[in-house]
């Protein structure tokens, strides 16, 4: 049996586009059955003129639907690359442990010489990465140091916590609203 991975494909793609896209899809098939039914009743009443137009609404009706298509494959490329992209670059930047956006960039280009006409996406999608991982950075930081924190201050009450941490730690002071959350965490309490 033949296996129909084209059309398994544009399930997949079809599956993840946008709703806009699939309302886009539906229109131009809900006119080429009206299209259909035009064309066979001009056919039974032999109407030359009504029959060359049909004609024509049906082939641009079509033509729709091989526009949505293609747009819809296109989009769903785009999506893929970019998350293929990322991945290839977290694991890049992982492994070089560089924090230098251009030395990245570059090295990564010299490596993967495949994405060197996207330099511009690859130099944008680093600096989110470096930016994610400095934000897990000083979460796990801050974590650690609240952890010790309550340990040694064996106090109950969650605002006497954060204001004995806040006063330990300045630096902190404009995140009262994060180190509240991780001392809800840490102590397992929920918040109110």
């Amino acid at each position: 049996m033949v296996r129909l991975g084209k059309i398994r494909t544009f399930i997949n793609e079809f599956a993840e586009s946008q709703k806009t896209e699939k309302m886009s899809f539906i229109l131009p098939f809900f006119l080429i059955i009206i299209d259909l039914i035009l064309m066979e009743h001009a056919i039974s009443i032999r109407a030359t003129h009504i029959i060359i137009l049909t004609t024509l609404l049906f082939i641009l009706s079509l033509f729709e639907v091989i526009l949505v298509l293609k747009e819809i494959h296109l989009h769903y490329y785009e999506n893929t690359f970019d998350r293929v992209l990322t991945i290839k670059l977290d694991d890049f930047i992982i492994e070089n442990k560089n924090k230098n956006v251009k030395k990245i960039v570059e090295d990564f280009i010299g490596t993967h010489s495949q994405y060197k006409d996207y330099r511009n996406k690859i130099y944008h999608i680093t600096c989110q990465i470096l930016e994610t991982h400095k934000e897990e950075i000083w979460e796990r930081t801050l974590t650690k140091k609240l952890k010790k924190f309550i340990k040694r201050k064996k106090k109950t009450n969650v605002d006497d916590i954060l204001c004995a941490f806040i006063k330990k730690h300045p630096s902190y002071k404009k995140y009262r609203a994060t180190i509240y959350q991780k001392i809800c965490q840490i102590m397992d309490i929920s918040e109110k």
